[in-house]
C-alpha cells in the first residue's frame, strides 16, 4: 500500500522500526535532496507504505531515527554523553542521503571534543594506586547490574484469541549509576530517581524507555557483561482483578529478575 505525495498530511505519524514518531510534513521535506524529502515530496521512486494502524513505516533503526529527526528539525546534532553508536548513526544518516549530518559524525568520529559542537564519549579514566573504582586490564569498570520486569501474557484479538504476546509494563534497571548509564545511555530514564546526580552511588529506581527485553541484553553484551543468574515468580491474581485489566491476562502475571556481571 502505497500513497502520493497529495495525500500526506502535515502532521506525519512515523512508525521506524517499530518505533513510533510524530512530525510535521515540512520537517521531513527540510532537505529536499535527501531520501525522506524526495519520499514525501512524492519525487522518489520509492513509495512508503503504512503499517495497520496507518502510520507510514520505513523498515530502519526506529531508535536512532530520533536523532536524525532533531537534525531536520534543528539542522544540527547534539548526542549525549557517552554515545557508543556514532558509526551506526552515520549508516542511517547514509542511508536518508543526509550529506551534511555524515560530515557531523564524521568529524565526531575522527576529532576530539570541542565546546558547542557534537559531544563525545569520555575516555576510560587510566588506573593507578589512588583510583577509587577498580579497572579491568580492558578500561572497563567491573559490576553487577540487575534487570527485572514484571509482565504477563497479552491475548490476541480479531481471530487471534489462541495466540499469546509478552506484555510488560517497563523494565527495571538496578546498578551503580555510573554504570548503568554507560551501558544504557540515552535510553535510560531516571526521572523516578530522588538522586538524581551523583554517579557514584547505586541505585533501584532506573527503568527503560522501551519494553525491548532483547535489546536491553544486546547492550549489555556489547559493553562486555554476561548474564550470571535469573530467576523468576508467579503470581495468581484471578480472584482479585484491577479495574480494566483482563481476568486472563492477571492471571499469568509474573516477576523476572536477570543478573549480569562484568569482570
Amino acid at each position: 500500500m502505497s500513497d502520493s505525495a497529495e495525500s500526506f498530511p502535515d502532521i506525519l505519524e512515523l512508525n521506524i522500526g517499530g518505533v513510533f514518531y510524530t512530525t510535521a510534513l515540512a520537517t521531513v521535506k527540510r532537505e529536499g535532496e535527501s531520501l525522506l524529502g524526495q519520499i514525501f515530496n512524492g519525487s522518489s521512486k520509492v513509495t512508503v507504505a503504512k503499517d495497520s494502524k496507518g502510520k507510514y513505516f520505513i523498515d530502519r533503526d526506529g531508535v536512532l531515527f530520533r536523532y536524525v529527526l532533531d537534525y531536520l528539525r534543528n539542522q544540527k546534532i547534539v548526542l549525549p554523553e557517552n554515545f557508543h553508536e556514532k558509526e551506526r548513526l552515520k549508516q542511517e544518516a547514509e542511508y536518508y542521503q543526509l550529506p551534511n549530518l555524515v560530515k557531523m559524525l564524521n568529524s565526531a568520529i575522527m576529532s576530539p571534543p570541542k565546546l558547542g559542537q557534537l559531544q563525545h564519549s569520555k575516555v576510560p579514566p587510566i588506573s593507578n594506586s589512588n583510583s577509587i573504582s577498580p579497572v579491568s586490564m580492558e578500561g572497563k569498570t567491573p559490576g553487577y547490574i540487575t534487570v527485572g520486569y514484571r509482565g504477563t501474557f497479552a491475548f490476541g484479538r480479531d481471530g487471534l484469541a489462541d495466540v499469546k504476546f509478552r506484555k510488560m509494563s517497563r523494565i527495571i534497571i538496578c546498578g551503580k549509576v555510573s554504570i548503568c548509564r554507560e551501558v544504557f545511555k540515552d535510553t535510560l530514564n531516571e526521572s523516578r530517581d530522588p538522586d538524581r546526580g551523583e554517579s557514584d552511588r547505586y541505585t533501584v529506581r532506573f527503568f527503560l524507555k522501551h519494553n525491548f527485553l532483547e535489546q536491553a541484553f544486546d547492550m549489555l553484551a556489547d559493553e562486555g557483561f554476561k548474564m550470571v543468574g535469573s530467576c523468576g515468580s508467579g503470581t495468581n491474581n484471578a480472584g482479585e482483578v484491577k479495574a480494566g485489566m483482563d481476568t486472563e491476562e492477571a492471571r499469568w502475571q509474573h516477576y523476572n529478575e536477570f543478573i549480569f556481571e562484568r569482570r
